[in-house]
C-alpha cells in the first residue's frame, strides 16, 4: 500500500491529459476541455493542473471554508505565516530542503539529489523523511492552501520532461496525504522544464531546476 496514493492521484493525471489531449508546456493543453473540466472527470483527485492554478486554488480555499476553517485578516495574516515559517526551518534544518519566505507565502524547495534518483518518481527514503517532517508542521497550520508543483530541466523532450514533473508533484502530494495532509487542501500541477530558477546551459544550473516546491499559502478574507 506504500504507493497506492502516488498511483491514484497520477491516474487522476494521465486520465485528465488523455481526456483533453496531451498538455503543452508553459500550461496550456490540446483540445477545448478546461484543466479544472479535466480534473473533476479524473474524480476530483488533482485540484488544478498546469493552466488552472487559479482555478485550484480558489478550490482549495472553499474546501477550507467548507471544512469550518476561518480567514485570516490583516496583521494576523503575517503572524500566522511567520510562526509556520519558524518551525518550517527548525524542523528541516540541514535536510536539504530551503525554506525560502515570499511576501506572505513560504516556498519550500526539495531539489531531486534528495527526493527522486534522475529519471524516476518514487520517492527517495530522505524525501520521504522530509515530507514527514513538512507534514508534522503544516497540519498544526490548517489555514493554508498546500501548492505542489514539479519542475524539470531542459535536457531531453519536453514532454517526457513534463510528464515526470506531473508524476513527481503527484509522489510528493500523495506522501503528504499519507502523512495526514487532506488532499482538498492541496493543489497539484507539474511544469516541466518551463519555469527555470538556474540556466540550463551548466550542470549545476540543471540540478536546481529539477525539484519540487511546496508552497504554502494563507486562507485570507476576501
Amino acid at each position: 500500500m506504500k504507493h497506492s496514493h502516488t498511483r491514484l492521484i497520477v491516474a487522476g493525471l494521465t486520465l485528465a491529459l488523455a481526456l483533453g489531449g496531451c498538455a503543452q508546456p508553459g500550461g496550456g493543453s490540446a483540445g477545448g476541455m478546461s484543466n479544472t473540466s479535466k480534473g473533476a472527470i479524473a474524480g476530483g483527485v488533482v485540484g488544478a493542473l498546469a493552466g488552472g492554478l487559479t482555478q485550484g486554488h480558489d478550490k482549495a480555499k472553499r474546501a477550507l471554508i467548507g471544512a469550518g476553517i476561518g480567514a485570516l485578516a490583516g496583521a494576523a495574516v503575517g503572524s500566522y505565516m511567520d510562526q509556520q515559517e519558524q518551525q518550517l526551518k527548525g524542523q528541516l534544518a540541514g535536510s536539504g530542503v530551503d525554506v525560502v519566505r515570499q511576501g506572505d507565502s513560504i516556498v519550500l524547495n526539495m531539489p531531486e539529489a534528495i527526493s527522486f534518483d534522475t529519471g524516476k518518481a518514487a520517492l527517495k527514503p530522505g524525501g520521504e523523511a522530509q515530507i514527514g517532517k513538512i507534514a508534522a508542521v503544516i497540519k498544526q497550520y490548517d489555514k493554508t492552501v498546500v501548492d505542489v508543483a514539479g519542475h524539470a530541466d531542459s535536457s531531453g523532450n519536453p514532454q517526457s520532461n513534463l510528464a515526470l514533473s506531473q508524476r513527481r508533484a503527484a509522489a510528493v502530494a500523495s506522501a503528504l496525504v499519507r502523512d495526514g495532509i487532506p488532499q482538498s487542501r492541496m493543489v497539484i500541477n507539474g511544469y516541466g522544464d518551463t519555469r527555470p530558477v538556474a540556466d540550463n546551459a551548466s550542470e549545476a544550473g540543471r540540478a536546481a531546476n529539477r525539484r519540487v516546491e511546496i508552497t504554502l499559502l494563507p486562507l485570507t478574507q476576501g
